[in-house]
């Protein structure tokens, strides 16, 4: 409805027009109650031309033919015939625009010969002749211009659109080449290299068994730090050489990592609000984000507590994590490395991310990240 408040509140000013010009012209007929009905009939079929422009036009072109016979209010009954005949052609009704428009301008100036007083030059009646015949004529040029130059744009828009589409799939090609080209290095040398710790480790444990020597407890670390980066290593080369970036976590993982921070000392309170199913980049990029906060108040805030809140909405997630640590704001926090990189991640979904000392002391992480209405 709103879209069509313009072409009603258009005809008000044309009705107002043609009734105006009915009574001030010198030869004009008298303005009687159905010549007001066919002026309301023009203006009601002016705010419904949007949507049905052939009707409105075939109203539009007969009111005003009908009020031309009775009042003859003047060239001021071709205005409204003149902008439904655009409207028609720029919808793509050519065939009907054209159709009116010779309706019209026939009945219109056949009515002005055979009334025409004896003593009217004839020069006149050509000049308006031609003057009415130029109108009809610009308004169907102009109506296929306008709809010409709309699919143009639609046209430039598509290709724009598939031109980035186009960029973002090179993009992400490139993006999978050079990971598993890092896959492919990374298992190329680290993991012959540790692979060659483990197995050298395990030797010098078996011999030193065997010669029934305790094994120290340097060589029984590096057997097990060989071990955990050998399983950490074969870790990130499958997602390495994934197609996603997905790693298996999201929130639904936040109690483990919440188990684990306590064990670390740090007591943790959750508050989860609502729940509904999430993209899995933006499950991911939340359990991430309540990762690294978890893991700057075990190093930084000193003996704290912190607070996680989860709260699903229709239209975004919002993830904050506070704590009541030794962060002020009179001494700003520097980022670094995990705050930089949890921001590229929040932005990279078009969300936002604040960051910030609280007031009362501590630390507050807060994320947002939109997402669709569920249907």
């Amino acid at each position: 409805m709103r879209r069509d408040l313009p072409y009603a509140l258009g005809g008000l000013p044309l009705g107002a027009l043609l009734l105006g010009n009915a009574a001030l012209a010198p030869d004009a007929g008298p303005v009687r109650a159905a010549d007001v009905a066919l002026v309301l009939a023009m203006v009601a079929a002016l705010a419904v031309c949007r949507r049905y422009p052939v009707v409105a036009l075939g109203v539009v072109t007969t009111a005003m033919l009908a009020l031309h016979v009775r009042v003859h209010p003047g060239v001021s009954a071709t205005f409204p015939v003149l902008g439904t005949v655009y409207l028609a052609a720029w919808r793509g009704h050519r065939a009907a625009a054209a159709l009116a428009s010779l309706v019209f301008l026939g009945c219109f100036l056949a009515r002005d010969f055979t009334v025409a007083p004896a003593d009217q030059p004839a020069q006149q009646i050509a000049e308006r002749t031609s003057l009415l015949l130029g109108w009809f004529v610009a308004a169907n040029v102009a109506g296929l211009v306008a709809r010409h130059r709309r699919a143009y744009l639609e046209q430039v828009e598509q290709r724009a659109f598939e031109a980035e589409r186009t960029r973002e799939e090179v993009a992400l090609r490139r993006a999978g080449e050079e990971r598993l080209r890092i896959a492919r290095d990374l298992h190329d040398s680290l993991t012959h290299s540790i692979s060659v710790i483990k197995v050298q480790a395990g030797i010098a444990l078996h011999l030193a068994r065997k010669h029934g020597e305790e094994p120290s407890a340097t060589l029984l670390a590096i057997q097990e730090a060989s071990s955990a980066a050998m399983r950490e290593l074969r870790a990130t080369l499958d997602v390495l050489r994934a197609p996603s970036d997905g790693d298996g976590v999201g929130l639904a993982q936040v109690d483990e990592l919440v188990e684990r921070t306590r064990a670390a000392g740090v007591p943790v309170q959750v508050t989860v609000t609502g729940q509904r199913n999430l993209p899995a980049e933006v499950d991911q990029a939340g359990y991430r984000v309540v990762q690294e906060a978890l893991t700057n108040v075990a190093r930084h805030a000193g003996p704290a507590t912190a607070r996680i809140n989860i709260e699903y909405a229709p239209a975004q997630l919002t993830v904050s994590v506070t704590d009541d640590g030794q962060a002020s704001p009179l001494r700003p926090v520097t980022p670094g490395v995990g705050l930089r990189g949890m921001r590229e991640r929040v932005i990279g979904l078009g969300g936002t991310l604040h960051t910030d000392a609280r007031d009362g002391g501590g630390f507050a992480v807060r994320a947002t990240f939109p997402l669709d209405e569920p249907t």
